[in-house]
């Protein structure tokens, strides 16, 4: 195969990691609610966490879209 005809592809495996990512971000939060549900008075720290961990998966995301713009403009 060509190189120009691999692009497309590597773009498409470089997106499967939003993909991983949004899994992560709901798996946070439906444990947070999880957790919230058993013992209300810990949601305050709960939450902080929950929004690290967001952060930190939300990074992930984002990396995966720009590898894929950067195959893009190889191109």
């Amino acid at each position: 195969m060509e190189v120009a005809a691999m692009i497309p592809i590597g773009m498409g495996l470089a997106a499967l990691g939003m993909a991983g990512a949004a899994i992560g971000i709901g798996m946070i939060f439906s444990k947070m609610i999880e957790a919230v549900a058993r013992q209300p008075e810990a949601e305050p720290t709960l939450a902080k966490y929950a929004w690290i961990g967001f952060a930190l998966v939300e990074t992930i995301a984002l990396y995966a879209l720009v590898i894929a713009f950067i195959i893009m403009g190889q191109g």
